[in-house]
């Protein structure tokens, strides 16, 4: 009986939790926005300050990733984050607007849950803290059973900063002992005002079937297009960069490879300059065996990790100084898994004749798995670039960039964020990057500007004359010609 007591204890553990974020939330909620920045601020700087450490406590207890690119995306999701928000009005009076007599006033939604997925621990929990604090809710996390110390440590981090600068106690807290039915129990419990929710397909729909509102974000699978005109050699340098960073752990990251039939050669010249390895057809179905498990998901023991380690762990050799496996492939479906989201450095390549048959392949791909997310293109011809725009299923095109880093908003002009909205085509309710914005309702204050007398005044007069001289005015005609008389409605 020791799992049930576990369980129990856990569920028992979130509704403290929770009920101290609403108490804490209650009082967070009469702070002015200077006093809710100046808390933010110091949460920020106790991100970044303790950005190294967290990293090497995430990649040792989840072995995901690099420490170096860790560090990098909870300098991101602290500072970087902070700075692009930290003059963004979200408490009391954000806008007025006298032309139209409108004054618009940031309402907090309560208390947030938000869940944290292990591919990015410490950087989701730095990042959700200070969004829900920004626009004035508290915000209770759920880590990841198999990263709860990091996440953990990431959240003191932030609470810490955040109470000695302010904010009252509890209006950040962690789950320390996840289970699903805790997780569950959070989402579902009536003190959540909202649920963000970061993780995989079955944890999202979840949080859309708790029946509290929810942001939930979908899968990546974005694939990548290097198009006739593109400077190949950047193109690839950029997405073997993206690919790699942090070994492939961000979901906007490039899953596959879609180039023209002209330009193949080129391509995979580049990749091989630049430290890719395309793999035979025997090599390709060992490492395919690995990447899905045989209920068809993403097996775990290949997330995160290096091409040369997904290599050995697949019985193959490959040069030692290999950055991502590429398999070839033509088909796209559930049961190919290089037309799949693979977070980690493998790659699938296709090929098209042209970029009219590349941009359908490019849809199949996404409608496959990723559809709403992300995809990259690589081209200096404007007319291919907004053509793709125009047709694409995403809902960010990232133009000559690394993909991982241009979807969050670090090498692009989006909003930065660690939460890709998918937009109704992905199943999810934005398709925003999601910021403290997302976090808040606004009450609109809105002024009388006519009178009654104003509106009917407005509307054409009904006259027997204007009956009488069209003797061919049909019965339906005439009626709704009455009814506008007697309520002043438009015809």
């Amino acid at each position: 009986m020791d799992y049930l007591d576990k369980d129990l204890a856990s569920i028992q553990e979130v509704r403290t939790l929770v009920r101290a974020a609403k108490a804490a939330q209650q009082r967070l909620a009469t702070f002015s926005q200077e006093e809710v920045d100046r808390i933010c601020a110091a949460m920020a700087k106790a991100g970044f300050e303790h950005a190294e450490q967290l990293a090497r406590m995430a990649v040792d207890e989840t072995t995901f990733g690099r420490v170096e690119d860790k560090t990098l995306k909870n300098q991101f999701a602290s500072q970087a984050v902070w700075d692009a928000y930290k003059d963004v009005k979200t408490v009391g009076i954000i806008a007025e607007r006298p032309e139209a007599g409108i004054t618009e006033v940031g309402v907090p939604m309560g208390v947030i849950a938000g869940v944290v997925p292990s591919t990015n621990p410490t950087s989701t929990a730095i990042f959700k803290s200070i969004i829900a604090v920004k626009s004035g809710n508290a915000i209770v996390l759920s880590p990841h059973p198999g990263a709860k110390a990091c996440t953990l440590a990431a959240t003191r981090v932030v609470a810490e900063a955040g109470q000695a600068a302010g904010l009252p106690a509890g209006a950040i807290a962690c789950i320390e002992h996840p289970t699903m039915e805790a997780t569950q129990a959070l989402m579902s419990s009536p003190d959540i005002a909202l649920i963000l929710a970061t993780g995989g397909p079955g944890m999202v729909k979840a949080a859309y079937s708790s029946g509290n509102p929810a942001i939930g974000v979908g899968p990546g699978n974005g694939p990548s297009f290097i198009e006739r005109s593109a400077d190949i050699p950047t193109a690839v340098r950029r997405i073997i960069d993206s690919k790699t960073f942090d070994n492939g752990t961000i979901c906007a990251s490039e899953q596959s490879v879609v180039t023209e039939d002209i330009i193949k050669r080129d391509v995979i010249e580049q990749f091989t300059l630049q430290g890719g390895y395309f793999l035979s057809p025997q090599e390709k179905d060992a490492v395919g065996a690995l990447l899905m498990r045989a209920n068809g998901s993403m097996n775990p023991a290949i997330v995160g990790q290096t091409a040369v380690r997904i290599a050995e762990m697949a019985g193959i050799s490959v040069p030692a100084g290999t950055r991502v496996l590429l398999g070839p492939e033509t088909e796209v479906g559930h049961q190919f898994p290089y037309s799949r989201e693979k977070l980690c450095p493998v790659l699938g390549f296709f090929s098209a004749p042209d970029w009219h048959s590349a941009c359908e392949l490019c849809i199949k791909i996404l409608m496959n798995e990723g559809a709403g997310h992300s995809m990259s293109i690589h081209s200096r011809d404007e007319d291919v670039i907004r053509e793709f725009a125009l047709r694409k299923p995403v809902s960010r095109l990232l133009v000559n960039t690394p993909a991982s880093l241009g979807g969050v908003g670090a090498t692009t002009g989006l909003q930065p964020s660690l939460t890709l909205g998918c937009g109704a085509v992905g199943g999810n309710s934005s398709s925003d990057n999601i910021g403290p914005l997302n976090l808040i309702n606004i009450r609109r204050l809105a002024r009388g500007r006519r009178e009654l007398s104003d509106l009917r005044a407005a509307q054409p007069a009904l006259t027997t004359s204007s009956v009488v001289a069209n003797p061919s005015l049909d019965t339906e005609r005439l009626v709704r010609l009455v009814l506008a008389k007697l309520t002043g409605a438009g015809v």
